[in-house]
């Protein structure tokens, strides 16, 4: 697999020679300063192409070429909005990258609660708690019928938890919840939020469904063309949030999604810490039954609790079987090699825990420390090289 390394552009405060000092060889990048809905130029897509090479790596996957919510609902100036989106993956294949990555999640992108869990040893990991959010969306966001979404033990927890809190608690709850995370699609106030919502609902689940086929019917025939492949990101957590419709959390949707639009320009981000959510899906089965979809892979861990609950574990310490799934891309790796290709699965190591002295710091975006990405990734090559190493030396005794 290709190491890459998710970086946040120019004003990232890690540089990319500290990222190529980390052993990685690919960047996953994005022009976070066009706004969701507009056309990349190729002027901009080239640039930015120019800047990763000149520091010796290659821009080996887009993360991501957001969607505007226009575009998932089928209202507003959606045609406009879809022709800028072909327009930019036309322009991506230009500047020959050849991947991009892409979620269909409702209002909000990657939710979490928490952004500094503290852990047993000091380090801060993300965390979503099932509690804290039940307690904003009910008493804080006061959604209409949000009550009717939650078992009266949860409900009677969440609301003492927020009688609990300070304004302070509440207000910081409230930003880690709608005022965007890294990589998200951007923000609301709380008003915008109760209104997207109700959108969301109204559409269904089925209706939000539709919405991605049509999108993937007019997108894949331009990115053959353009030679991209698109490689949707699953739900993160995969499960309603807000009574929001969710249509890529498990293992059928994404067969439902890729068998609808059959082209290998229509594949799937198998991320390890979105799917592993769920106790239901089986990751490393997921890897083997889509493997000829699956061009990139977030490798992270989770431990799950019994209500819905979970926080970011170390890399290799948590409910996944993260060696037996990168056994399994490695096996598919390998059939892709006898078959002649030659192209790897990109790889990131998915978020880090936050430790050492760069607790504190000031500009570190959550999850996305230095220290504990190199930390994962480092663990995670190990894991790499001692399969690989595993499967060359039962190669060479059967010889």
């Amino acid at each position: 697999m290709q190491e890459t390394w998710r970086w946040f552009g120019p004003n990232d405060p890690i540089s990319l020679q500290s990222i190529r000092q980390a052993g990685a060889t690919g960047i996953v990048t994005s022009l976070h300063h066009i706004p969701t809905g507009e056309a990349w130029p190729l002027e901009d897509v080239l640039e930015r192409k120019r800047l990763i090479e000149n520091a010796g790596l290659n821009w080996a996957v887009v993360e991501s070429i957001p969607l505007h919510n226009d575009l998932k609902t089928r209202t507003g100036d959606y045609e406009q909005l879809l022709e800028n989106y072909l327009t930019s993956i036309r322009n991506v294949g230009r500047a020959g990258v050849k991947a991009v990555c892409y979620n269909f999640m409702p209002v909000v992108d990657w939710t979490r609660t928490n952004l500094s869990y503290t852990l047993p040893n000091a380090s801060q990991a993300l965390r979503f708690e099932m509690t804290d959010f039940a307690a904003y969306d009910v008493c804080l966001l006061q959604r209409p019928g949000a009550e009717n979404d939650y078992d009266p033990a949860l409900l009677e927890r969440a609301r003492t938890r927020f009688a609990a809190m300070s304004e302070t608690e509440r207000g910081l709850l409230e930003k880690n919840i709608i005022a965007g995370l890294p990589g998200g699609e951007g923000s609301y106030d709380r008003d915008g939020v109760r209104r997207a919502i109700a959108e969301f609902i109204a559409l269904g689940t089925e209706g939000m469904r539709e919405s991605l086929l049509q999108f993937l019917r007019a997108a894949v025939p331009v990115a053959e063309e353009a030679g991209v492949r698109l490689c949707i990101h699953p739900d993160d957590p995969p499960f309603s949030l807000f009574g929001l419709p969710r249509v890529v959390s498990t293992a059928e949707d994404a067969r439902r999604i890729l068998s609808a639009v059959p082209s290998p320009s229509n594949g799937l981000t198998l991320c390890a810490g979105s799917f592993g959510a769920r106790a239901d899906n089986d990751l490393v089965a997921i890897a083997r039954e889509f493997g000829e979809r699956i061009y990139f892979v977030h490798l992270r861990n989770i431990r799950r609790e019994a209500d819905g609950s979970f926080y970011e574990s170390d890399h290799l310490d948590g409910d996944n079987d993260m060696v037996g799934l990168i056994s399994a891309l490695l096996d598919e790796e390998a059939r892709r090699s006898r078959e002649g290709c030659a192209d790897p699965i990109a790889m990131r190591p998915d978020h880090g825990h936050l430790m050492g002295d760069e607790i504190g710091k000031p500009g570190v975006n959550p999850g996305y420390s230095y220290v504990g990405r190199l930390k994962g990734l480092a663990e995670l090559r190990g894991v790499t090289h001692a399969l690989a190493a595993l499967r060359q030396q039962a190669g060479d005794r059967a010889q």
